[in-house]
Formats: C-alpha cells, structure tokens, sequence
C-alpha cells in the first residue's frame, strides 16, 4: 500500500519565534517526533556529523532525506556513501555549482547520475533557485536532455523565480509544473508568492497561493501513485526556513510562528493525501 510521510526540516527549526536558546539535536528531534512527523531533513555529507547524528536513539525509527550540496561531479561521493551507509530514505542533491553553458549543465548532470546508478538509495535533483538548476526552463531543458533525471519538487523557487501570476497561465506556467512534477518522487513543503519565497500561510490575502500550491500538491500525489511501486513511499519534506526565507518585522522576529505553520502543513498534507484515497 502507498503511503504518504511527512518530514520536518531541522533547518526550519532554527530560530523559531519565541525560542528562548537554542535546543540541541535531541529535543528537536524529540519535538518533531512527538509532533507526529514521520521524519526530519539534513545535510548528509560531513562524515563526523552524521555519525552524531545517527548515534542519536530517536533516530532509529524515523525517516532521514539527506541533502547533499556538491559544485562538482566527485563532491557527490562522500554523500552517497553515508546515505548508503546509514540507508536513509533519499538524498536531495541541490546543485551548487552554476555553468554558463547548457553542455557543461548536462556533463555535471550526467556525472551525477553515473553516481548514482550504484546507489541503492534514490537520488534526486532538488528544483532550487541559485543552483544549477536556477530556472524553471532550465530544468525543463534539463530533463529533455537527461530524462531519466529525477526530481525533488520544490516549486515555492520557480514561483518567486518567474514571477507567477495568479492564477498560472493555464496552457503554459501550470503545464511546466506538472512536468516537473510527473518527474519528481519527493518534494519540499513551502508557499510562495510572485515577489517572496516564503510567505505567512494564514495570512488571507495569501489564500490564492495556498490553494495553488496545494492544487499543485495533490496532482503530485496522484500522478507519482500511478508511476510508482505499490508499497512505495512519498516523502513531503515541511521547509519553512529562518529568515531571510521567513519574511521579518522591524524587530527582527519572524512574523509568524514557523512551527505552527509546519504543523499545519503536515496535517494539510495528510489531509490532501486522504482525499485523493489511493
């Protein structure tokens, strides 16, 4: 039977509004555990911090998606051999490294992917502005040109990117969305708008991009159940970082609660999962 797991960013635990100190790895990971989250989201390449993270008890019965940040084609190795160590659920490579020309894109790529054929945890290629893959149509020649690439969907980066209207243009924007999502097998949780990668869910003049997003979210859902092994697994990573993601007053503090928000976007997730009843 699929099912869909939702993980809490241990990024997205820093700073927190109205956080005193800040709590060491094991209350977080405690934190997110009691919270009902199936799992968390690290980096996964330092070989002295993940066997101190891995040491940790609470460890043992969540999911870990890694998250990997090579500039070159070997820089991949030392994350590929701890996530195979260690038999996380999946690396996210974010692509730090940024061609001007399209065939040295392709030939890192293609590198990548070399890699990661001997790897028997799924690697995918994580949509992100700054990266190789800073653009939308960039990842869309991309995987013209390397389609057995697979991807990590975080659209919130090509929604700030490209300056969305909203709604989508129906025949163009929406339909390169669900490109990239009919060939991504993970994704990232986050609500962006046309000018901020990261805005206040509840606030309502921010409705039209949650429904967005989750109209987004649930395709996702059905289409990767119909490509996808039956027992498979779908992991939502929730992603709300610290500022400069998180929008911020005068002040300096966040203007929402991240925590409360990630809350909720893991029972929203659920939610559009129980829906779709696959």
């Amino acid at each position: 039977m699929r099912k869909l797991k939702v993980l809490q960013s241990l990024w997205g635990m820093e700073s927190l509004k109205n956080q005193s100190y800040n709590p060491s790895l094991e209350e977080n990971l405690e934190r997110i555990q009691n919270a009902g989250f199936d799992g968390f989201s690290t980096h996964f390449f330092d070989s002295k911090n993940v066997a101190k993270l891995m040491s940790a008890e609470r460890v043992k019965s969540m999911l870990i998606e890694g998250q990997a940040f090579p500039s070159a084609i070997d820089d991949l190795m030392p994350a590929l051999e701890l996530a195979n160590k260690y038999q996380i659920h999946h690396l996210t490579v974010q692509a730090d490294v940024r061609p001007i020309e399209f065939s040295e894109c392709v030939k890192i790529v293609e590198g990548w992917l070399r890699l990661s054929e001997q790897s028997s945890v799924p690697v995918y290629s994580e949509t992100h502005r700054g990266r190789l893959n800073n653009d939308m149509l960039m990842a869309l020649k991309l995987l013209d040109a390397t389609p057995q690439l697979k991807l990590l969907a975080d659209i919130s980066h090509y929604y700030v990117a490209r300056e969305f209207p909203e709604p989508p243009t129906p025949n163009e924007m929406d339909e390169q969305v669900k490109t990239l999502l009919s060939k991504s097998w993970a994704a990232h949780a986050r609500i962006a708008s046309p000018g901020q990668v990261q805005i206040p869910i509840h606030f309502p003049q921010h409705a039209p991009y949650l429904l967005q997003f989750s109209l987004w979210w649930q395709w996702l859902m059905v289409n990767w159940a119909e490509r996808s092994d039956e027992n498979a697994t779908l992991a939502f990573t929730c992603e709300l970082g610290p500022a400069p993601y998180a929008i911020t007053g005068e002040d300096g503090q966040d203007l929402t609660d991240r925590w409360q928000e990630a809350l909720f976007l893991k029972t929203h997730l659920k939610k559009l999962w129980a829906e779709i009843a696959i």
